[in-house]
């Protein structure tokens, strides 16, 4: 079992930046991926970034690239996600999930087993 803990969410204005943190716990060592994904009331779950737990690979969707950073620090067992020129389509739960089965730098929800609970970010205009 692996525990999902997010933090770091809040409101800002357009441009501004937040760094959210996740924080695991438990069989840490049995991590393959980490995946940021986030989702709107209404719409289904969309990716974010993913990061390959050992070597730090990473993967974004296109519309976060050059905004937003996800990186981890292996020694805390948390992983991170800048965001940097925030707009207001970027208001969302945002959510942190672990993959210690499939391996693979997947945006697919599916393929993550342990979620946390969320952190809410309202970006106003």
């Amino acid at each position: 079992q692996v525990q999902v803990v997010e933090s770091g969410g809040g409101s800002v204005q357009t441009g501004g930046s937040l760094r959210l943190s996740c924080a695991t716990s438990g069989r840490t060592s049995s991590i393959y991926n980490m995946g940021w994904f986030r989702q709107v009331p209404g719409q289904e779950r969309e990716f974010v970034a993913t990061i390959r737990w050992s070597a730090g690979t990473t993967n974004y969707a296109d519309s976060m690239k050059g905004r937003f950073t996800i990186s981890r620090d292996n020694v805390k067992s948390t992983v991170y996600l800048q965001m940097n020129s925030l707009k207001p389509d970027d208001t969302a739960v945002y959510y942190c999930a672990a993959d210690t089965i499939f391996g693979s730098l997947t945006s697919n929800p599916s393929f993550y087993q342990y979620w946390g609970q969320g952190t809410q970010v309202t970006v106003s205009s």
